[in-house]
């Protein structure tokens, strides 16, 4: 590390034993203003969940400012100001379109392509919405984006009517046929991000340290030492804070017996390093997504709560079946009410992804979440009848977006429009993505 400026590198980064420790931005790091540039990054993210939610229970009764917010929307109570409640998108390419069968393989296919995916023959998707601004502005940062989920699919075989596999695991495509393959292990997350090196070293200083039982920050400590006799009050402040983060997640990614859920059905097997509670999993690769944005790892990244068509149960809180089963509830009362805690459970997640970001200090002002456009849904609207139009949309965070409203876009407005705004608030603007056909007024502030 080299400390021997008075202004530290916004690059600076604390090493040790195949530890690179990207530093998060604190004054010593923030470069020198100049007129009318932006010195703090844009970051977006999008998290896709399966087979619909219970739209009574999700859509406010009211439109614009200050709606109550519906029982699965609830979680959301500490950020509504942050989060805007988008009604009336649709994903034509999500519908069969002459294709037949096969609902919940386009749904992960089309959420962030818009693009009719290819049932018969190779793979044939479309470049989704991440990718296109990673191929545009990846360059800036180590990672052009991280792709995260919880269940691992598989990219090969049929998975749905005849759809392959790869549609169902997969939102992120950086071409027509190309898949970008996310990550479901937190412990191979945490040291892609903080790793130094080539994946083989990588791999052979992680055994190291985990042999010797030791912190990645004991192998940075005279490097954070030195850095911090450098550093105001104020950044001491951060530093300390950033460094006690890291060691929070490190410990529960240490835990192997406690927490877990043992009576937990899952139909394939957990990593190493991965929480067999389902909560702790999802709460943990939002920890990832904020430790990236944090340091600047990446400024891109997408999340799968589980893949479409997922069938896996909820007993944690109450819900023995398994979720896909009781999309197709046939209208039974009893099947909406578990269906709410699925839906509900979900968006507590969200909302814990969102407090964090809003929690983490960012630029001379604002928070991580002042300066990230975070999308979250699903391409289904109701399990039971597999529509595409009426789509569960949350669009929380980010500039220049009139946020802590309810608004209703026309009937049939592409999901593709949204992300054409989102490009342009990112910075990387595009003439379109997928089936858009221009951009959404209702997000202007």
């Amino acid at each position: 590390m080299s400390l021997h400026t008075s202004r530290l590198s916004r690059r600076t980064v604390l090493r040790g034993l195949g530890v690179s420790l990207a530093l998060p931005w604190m004054e010593s790091t923030a470069p020198k203003v100049v007129a009318g540039s932006a010195t703090t990054p844009n970051r977006m993210a999008f998290i896709f969940v399966p087979n619909g939610v219970h739209l009574p229970d999700w859509t406010p009764q009211l439109e614009g400012y200050g709606y109550d917010l519906p029982s699965i929307l609830s979680p959301l109570a500490p950020v509504q100001d942050d989060v805007l409640v988008i009604s009336g998108l649709t994903h034509d390419k999500g519908r069969a379109n002459g294709d037949g069968p096969g609902d919940h393989a386009r749904s992960a296919s089309v959420f962030l392509t818009g693009a009719q995916p290819r049932k018969e023959g190779d793979l044939r998707s479309g470049i989704s919405v991440d990718q296109v601004a990673a191929q545009a502005a990846g360059h800036a940062t180590r990672f052009p984006s991280i792709e995260l989920g919880i269940e691992p699919g598989r990219s090969a075989g049929n998975c749905d009517s005849g759809y392959s596999c790869a549609y169902s695991s997969n939102i992120a495509w950086s071409s027509e046929s190309t898949p970008v393959s996310k990550e479901i292990n937190p412990r191979l997350v945490f040291q892609r991000l903080f790793g130094d090196g080539t994946p083989v070293k990588h791999d052979q200083n992680a055994l190291r340290r985990e042999a010797l039982r030791q912190s990645i920050l004991d192998y940075v400590a005279e490097d954070a030492k030195r850095l911090q006799s450098k550093l105001g009050r104020n950044d001491q402040r951060k530093l300390d804070e950033y460094l006690d983060g890291v060691r929070d997640v490190e410990k529960r990614m240490e835990r192997k017996d406690d927490g877990f859920d043992v009576s937990e059905d899952v139909d394939y097997p957990i990593p190493e390093g991965t929480p067999k509670d389902y909560g702790e999993h999802l709460r943990l690769m939002c920890d990832m997504m904020v430790l990236a944005f944090q340091t600047d790892r990446t400024r891109i990244a997408t999340f799968m709560f589980a893949d479409a068509g997922s069938n896996r149960s909820y007993r944690h809180i109450g819900v023995g079946e398994g979720h896909h089963n009781l999309s197709h509830h046939g209208g039974d009362s009893g099947k909406h009410d578990k269906l709410r805690k699925i839906n509900q459970f979900h968006v507590a997640q969200l909302s814990y992804l969102l407090q964090k970001l809003k929690s983490t200090p960012d630029g001379e002002h604002g928070s991580l979440l002042d300066h990230t456009s975070v999308c979250y849904g699903s391409a289904i609207s109701d399990g039971d009848r597999h529509n595409n139009e009426n789509l569960p949309i949350l669009l929380a965070g980010g500039s220049q977006i009139d946020l802590g409203r309810h608004v209703r876009v026309a009937p049939e407005t592409p999901m593709c429009n949204l992300f054409l705004s989102m490009l342009d608030r990112f910075g990387t603007p595009v003439d379109f993505v997928g089936d858009s056909t221009g951009r959404i007024s209702e997000l202007q502030i």
